[in-house]
């Protein structure tokens, strides 16, 4: 196969032949389902890795557009993307700093193990792999949450899997029988991306090689497939001429049409829209997906609403609105009443700056909102949504009726 040209002054990327509908559809699918699940192993995802095999060049062609790399070996596939373009707000929701030092020291041991090994005994030389790399090692509650998040994240991927007992039983101690697997094959893929620094004495200059990427055009690509939404205010003069001249023709579209996504492109911006009916749930979409339901994400949904009616405009940036904390604070208490018992969780309710807290985090996540000194400033897709329908005013679970009284003889 020809590599497709990868860099902002080459031709324009076309496939090589019209494939037919059906192809087209499994390659997306599939493509959006590495993009939620960059694992994918034997036993749990074997139609997934069937598809994967049977559009393999495809697959590929997309994904070198992007400049990530793809395995697929005997027993798992594993795509190797770059890291998120927004890394604070990643940061923010992903792993403990805890959770991802005993994540990566379970891989160093585990590479020692044998293919069978009780979860004591890699913990054991884990804690060894600690001592030696100097990162303290208390054994405490706290420690013991950490290391047994980080054994559910190396499960999830395969790498480290769970083959008898529960896991969960670690928490009371490491004589806990529970049997491991190791795939030492998988093991070297753990690290996706591993540049020439030295990530324990340079650990931001490790970071910054990691995501450097000097082709705009590529960098484009990127971020309209791993972010919600690509703002014009973020971009650097190449980016936004990448934006102007080539997000509809020769390089954008034809890359959404491949993940089956539909490209918006307004003047505030651009984003791939998964169409409706391309995802059996809403956890197919990732792991923060928005609207959804639960206190957070209704709240989240209704401040949002309230920027677009009330918010201040930014006069700088088109289609953004601002709210101060305290405005958002008062927007809280005005819904919390009108949504108590009817969908809203008491604990919430209790502490709305807790709650704001909450909803400010999963807006950052999903790229619909920024915070500068207690301003919240609200992206133009955040208003992309009707607003939430009001509360029935029957409470959620009325009481039944009375039966009627049985007629009495006169």
């Amino acid at each position: 196969m020809t590599d497709p040209p990868t860099t902002s002054t080459s031709k324009a990327w076309r496939p090589r032949r019209a494939r037919e509908p059906e192809a087209a559809q499994e390659t997306a699918a599939v493509l959006r389902l590495l993009m939620v699940h960059p694992w994918l192993v034997s036993g749990r995802d074997d139609a997934a890795i069937a598809t994967v095999r049977r559009h393999e060049t495809a697959v590929r062609e997309a994904l070198h557009r992007l400049g990530w790399l793809l395995v697929v070996d005997r027993d798992f596939v594993r795509l190797m993307k770059t890291p998120p373009v927004r890394r604070d707000a990643w940061a923010a929701t992903g792993p403990k700093p805890l959770t991802g030092a005993w994540f990566f020291l379970l891989v160093a041991a585990a590479e020692s193990m044998p293919s069978r090994v009780g979860i004591g005994q890699l913990v054991t030389a884990a804690r060894t792999a600690a001592a030696e790399a100097g990162v303290p090692a208390r054994d405490d509650r706290p420690e013991r949450h950490a290391i047994l998040a980080a054994l559910k994240m190396l499960d999830a991927r395969g790498v480290v899997e769970t083959i008898d007992g529960d896991i969960d039983e670690f928490l009371r101690g490491d004589d806990a029988p529970v049997l491991l697997a190791v795939h030492h094959h998988r093991l070297v893929h753990v690290i996706a991306n591993f540049p020439p620094a030295d990530p324990v004495t340079d650990p931001a200059d490790w970071l910054d090689l990691a995501e450097r990427e000097p082709d705009p055009a590529r960098r484009m690509r990127r971020r309209l497939v791993d972010d919600t939404a690509v703002y014009t205010v973020d971009l650097d003069t190449d980016e936004a001429d990448w934006m102007s001249r080539r997000v509809r023709g020769d390089d954008g579209q034809p890359l959404a049409e491949a993940f089956g996504l539909h490209l918006e492109r307004r003047v505030e911006g651009a984003a791939f829209v998964v169409p409706d009916g391309a995802f059996r749930t809403r956890a197919d979409l990732g792991d923060r997906p928005f609207p959804a339901g639960g206190t957070i994400p209704h709240a989240a949904l209704l401040t949002c609403d309230a920027a677009g009616t009330e918010g201040m405009v930014d006069e700088d940036r088109p289609g953004w609105r601002g709210l101060h904390r305290d405005d958002v604070l008062r927007h809280l208490g005005e819904f919390a009443p009108r949504y108590t018992g009817r969908g809203w969780s008491a604990e919430h309710i209790a502490n709305l700056p807790g709650l704001a807290d909450e909803v400010a985090a999963l807006l950052t996540d999903v790229n619909l909102l920024r915070i500068h000194d207690d301003m919240w400033w609200f992206a133009p897709a955040a208003g992309r949504w009707e607003p939430p329908p009001e509360p029935s005013s029957k409470p959620r679970n009325p009481p039944p009726a009375a039966a009627p009284e049985e007629p009495h003889d006169h």
